[in-house]
């Protein structure tokens, strides 16, 4: 929870929280958000690179990874998911906040283009 309320603090609307693979799909079809932020390890059987996937190909929105995680195997398996940026925690809020402007200016710009 406290990326979340580092999201708060940064202005930022949370719309969910979700800990595992199949909670995050529910939720982002739920509330449709702007950005998906997503850790590579969640509880259960899927973990975030899994979620992403599926949430790319159904609602083609934006995903930003954030992670502790940045070995090769795990990075190769990310970058197959075209995600839209890849934040390795520990990070600062000037990193969040510039990863998610920057992630949702292009999002919007290509939309709209």
């Amino acid at each position: 929870m406290v990326i979340k309320r580092r999201l708060k603090d940064l202005g930022y609307i949370v719309s969910g929280v979700a800990s595992t693979g199949k909670d995050a799909i529910t939720k982002v079809e739920g509330t449709f958000p702007d950005l998906v932020l997503m850790d590579i390890r969640l509880k259960g059987d899927m973990d975030g690179i899994e979620a992403t996937k599926i949430i790319k190909d159904r609602f083609s929105l934006p995903v930003v990874y954030l992670t502790a995680h940045s070995d090769d195997v795990t990075f190769k398996k990310a970058k197959e998911t075209d995600p839209d940026g890849y934040i390795l925690k520990p990070f600062t809020e000037k990193d969040l906040s510039t990863t998610i402007e920057i992630t949702l200016h292009k999002f919007r710009k290509e939309k709209w283009n």
